[in-house]
């Protein structure tokens, strides 16, 4: 089976947000938990604001998920863990089968 480009979760920050900030260990949690499916990137709208001015980002904190590198799913504002999940559900590929079975 050929290798699927992994789902990225872009994290649209900025130094001084705290509801941003307040954030961060959250996000770092799940990284850490769907690593093998999910790829998360911070992104500074201060340090990088062409890639803001791309997708439209008016606010932060603002998570912008990618599938095949397009833009499918934004959440806005501080979320919580369980929003956060519930977009990325029917997005992130399936478990591999063996690993379940094992």
């Amino acid at each position: 089976m050929p290798p699927t480009t992994p789902t990225t979760l872009l994290f649209f920050t900025q130094e001084t947000s705290g509801p941003a900030r307040r954030m961060e260990s959250l996000l770092a949690h799940l990284a850490r938990k769907e690593r093998e499916r999910l790829r998360i990137s911070r992104i500074d709208i201060d340090a990088s604001p062409a890639w803001a001015d791309g997708l439209r980002i008016t606010q932060v904190p603002t998570l912008v998920l990618l599938k095949d590198r397009r833009p499918v799913e934004r959440l806005e504002g501080r979320v919580s863990a369980p929003q956060i999940e519930r977009m990325l559900a029917p997005y992130l590929d399936p478990l591999e089968a063996e690993s379940a079975v094992a």
